[in-house]
């Protein structure tokens, strides 16, 4: 075979595999619906079996990824017009990996805000936990020395639910009101019979050192109203807020709950955090 035949027949190889690593890859073309479909079609059928549900996926991200209910609602029609240029804006020309990799972008992006966010929660939540340990320990100077549940027989209405309960104010301050959590449990059982939060209006306000005792009648048909229980049950009364002379909040453990601290928890699982 002549020099210039294997030579020839090399350059032929050459300008075949250059022509095949050169082909372009399909696009989306959004200039009308139809076209739209077809060319998003054709993109998918390009792709190998495993890539395909990749490519469906970042399809409706991108797509999705341009969805504002608010300002969909705030515009009507228009907002339907606007949502649906910027979603082919999002797609327009672009290749099944140039989808892929603006929808991995997007996810990552997601990802970095919604820890972004968490970890400002966590601060949040650590925050009201803190000043919800102080609070404990500051109230811990406004004293129950005595509380006590029960019904009261009425001549004409039934059962009337009473709480009469002592305190004793240790604190520096004057108070105004306070707020409790009464708990009436029997010893050995694991669940309460009844638990509730209630308040009292001090009438003059509880100065330092003062001790004053309150005997208070919940409403008859809220839940205090309905409890029944026995006679070994305990009323447990704990300080969760107290106000001072002007109104405003001296201590509180009322901004940290359960609630609270079961997210707190959850949060700092998911994202690594001791």
């Amino acid at each position: 075979m002549k020099v210039s035949k294997v030579i020839g027949i090399i350059l032929i190889f050459v300008a075949l595999v250059g022509c095949d690593q050169i082909l372009p890859e399909p696009t989306i073309d959004t200039s009308s619906d139809e076209n739209m479909k077809q060319s998003s079609q054709k993109v998918r059928e390009s792709l190998p079996e495993g890539e395909k549900e990749k490519f469906d996926e970042a399809l409706q991200l991108l797509a999705f990824n341009q969805l504002d209910l608010k300002v969909l609602l705030a515009e009507g029609a228009a907002g339907v017009g606007n949502l649906e240029n910027k979603m082919k804006e999002s797609l327009s020309g672009k290749t099944a990996s140039q989808v892929i990799a603006e929808a991995e972008r997007i996810k990552l992006e997601r990802e970095a805000r919604q820890r972004q966010q968490a970890l400002d929660e966590i601060k949040e939540l650590e925050m009201a936990r803190a000043n919800a340990e102080t609070a404990r320990e500051q109230l811990k100077k406004f004293e129950v020395l005595r509380s006590r549940f029960y019904q009261e027989e009425q001549r004409y209405t039934g059962k009337q639910p009473i709480i009469e309960i002592t305190v004793k104010n240790g604190t520096d301050t004057a108070v105004s009101r306070a707020y409790f959590e009464g708990v009436l449990a029997s010893p050995g059982r694991s669940v309460p019979w009844h638990k509730d939060s209630f308040n009292y209006s001090i009438s003059g306000g509880l100065e330092p050192g003062e001790e004053q005792s309150w005997r208070l009648a919940p409403n008859l048909f809220s839940d205090w109203g309905k409890v029944e229980a026995p006679a070994d049950a305990v009323f447990t009364v704990t300080v969760e807020k107290i106000d001072g002379a002007d109104g405003k909040t001296l201590s509180s453990t009322t901004d940290f709950k359960d609630r609270d601290r079961t997210r707190l928890a959850e949060l700092k699982a998911k994202y690594g955090i001791q």
